[in-house]
């Protein structure tokens, strides 16, 4: 016999809208990461006002709500952890619409960001947070995780170009924060506390987003190391040469031979570093800064620098480099993707302490990310099914965490926090703030409605990896 809000919800939603049958409600029991945990229902929202029904009979029955989008998160964001309701906001209809004169974008929370993209750039303009799932997850995603992507090192995160949400509470009512202004400090600023608070406080369901004009030009190259401590240097140098490139990404050797055995790509698969490095602006300065950068990078042991002729040869680069993910979970059936980041000087030593870990535990490690921002993607290859190494996995990435916090980084860049990596955010953040959180948490949602059992650790709670 169904429950009596799963009957409620159905009377005002309709039978379409609620699905509670095992069939439909297992593909939503997983994500990017791990852990499986089955809702006992999916409820389908479309509009603001759907979204207001399902809160008010949650909020009213006291049952879990777990916003959605596509997916795609790699920290257990969209998890159901405490059962009750997923509400899949990926069947939203997409609508972005773009206000030239003002520069910004009001979207709902079901398009694609590469919708917002492509929209932007038909007017000239450029929304840049890129996430390099950004054909595949939806911005409401985006905007509840701050995801982050390549471009970070330029022109920053989601939250640096949210203006303003309108959001429903835990209670089923409509708040707007913010607006369509660049300056806007009127109160506390809600538009930056929701967003990148992973679905705890409410549900976005649409947005305002601050477009920048997009550059005239660009420019590309791929610079290859001996060692990843030139390679490091060779970051630090650029940066401090009034240069500031758009994107600069790193792949190490291990990465480099995964991309060649899956789709030869034509990377230097005996260099231990590569640098792929874009720069953005003017024709004329970005002509002057790529010969600057390619005397910085030979200066500093650059075996070879490749500086792409034409916009075809560019994005054969940036393909391989998107590559790197889909190639190395060749490797073996699990990929265990993290995103410890370290400040820009630090990244040599967290190498070299990666190194140390895959030494001392076995494992197959290799690394990736936005080396511009001291964003790494450590990724341990693995297979779930043999618990010995999975243990031997869970130490390692505990010792990742750790290794990061010591050389005054932090837990994540760009993925959240979730369920993976909610038992060490007192180890960043100390007792203090991790108890103003819970603070602001319990103000907001009083009922502990929403998104439970993310971000904070649960009682006993270390990390998911051999979750049964």
């Amino acid at each position: 016999m169904e429950k009596d809000w799963v009957q409620e919800l159905t009377m005002i939603l309709g039978e379409a809208k609620v699905q509670t049958s095992v069939a439909d409600v297992h593909s939503y029991s997983f994500d990017g990461s791990f852990g499986e945990y089955v809702p006992e229902a999916v409820v389908h929202v479309s509009s603001t006002e759907d979204v207001c029904q399902v809160m008010k009979v949650a909020n009213a029955y006291k049952v879990p709500v777990t916003p959605r989008g596509q997916g795609t998160c790699l920290s257990g964001g969209p998890l159901p952890v405490h059962g009750g309701i997923v509400l899949d906001t990926s069947q939203w209809p997409s609508s972005v619409e773009i206000f030239p004169d003002d520069l910004i974008a009001r979207v709902s929370p079901g398009t694609l960001t590469s919708t917002i993209h492509e929209a932007a750039a038909q007017h000239g303009l450029m929304y840049p947070p890129d996430p390099s799932s950004a054909h595949v997850s939806t911005i409401g995603g985006n905007l509840a995780e701050n995801s982050g992507g390549p471009r970070g090192l330029k022109y920053g995160v989601t939250k640096d170009y949210v203006l303003g949400l309108e959001v429903v509470t835990p209670e089923g009512e409509v708040m707007r924060t913010g607006g369509k202004t660049i300056k806007n400090v009127t109160g506390i600023d809600l538009t930056k506390l929701i967003v990148g608070s992973e679905g705890i406080l409410g549900v976005i369901t649409e947005a305002t987003l601050k477009l920048v004009p997009a550059p005239p030009a660009l420019q590309t190259m791929m610079a290859a190391f001996d060692s990843m401590r030139a390679a490091g240097e060779a970051i630090s140098k650029t940066l401090v040469s009034e240069i500031l490139p758009s994107k600069m990404e790193f792949i190490d050797k291990a990465c480099a031979r995964a991309v060649e055995n899956y789709q030869p790509s034509g990377l230097p698969i005996d260099a231990e570093a590569i640098l792929i490095i874009e720069l953005d602006g003017h024709p004329a300065a970005i002509q002057e800064e790529a010969e600057k950068v390619e005397r910085v990078m030979m200066e500093l042991g650059a075996k070879m620098v490749i500086m792409p002729q034409s916009a075809a040869e560019a994005a054969e680069i940036w393909k391989a480099r998107k590559l790197v993910s889909p190639a190395i979970a060749k490797i073996k059936p699990t990929k265990v993707s993290e995103d410890a980041t370290v400040p820009r000087s630090k990244i040599p030593e967290m190498m070299e302490k990666l190194a140390a870990i895959r030494e001392n535990y076995g494992i197959e490690l290799v690394v990736f990310g936005h080396a511009g921002d001291g964003n790494l993607h450590p990724n341990i290859l693995c297979d779930k099914r043999d618990k010995e190494e999975m243990q031997r996995v869970e130490l390692a990435v505990a010792e990742i965490f750790q290794a990061a916090i010591d050389l005054g980084g932090t837990l994540s860049g760009e993925h959240g926090i979730g369920t993976m990596k909610s038992p060490f955010l007192e180890d960043e953040i100390g007792l203090t703030g991790v108890d103003m959180m819970k603070r602001i948490k319990q103000a907001w949602d009083p009922n502990g409605i929403m998104n439970p059992g993310k971000v904070f650790a649960e009682e006993g709670q270390r990390l998911v990896l051999t979750h049964d």
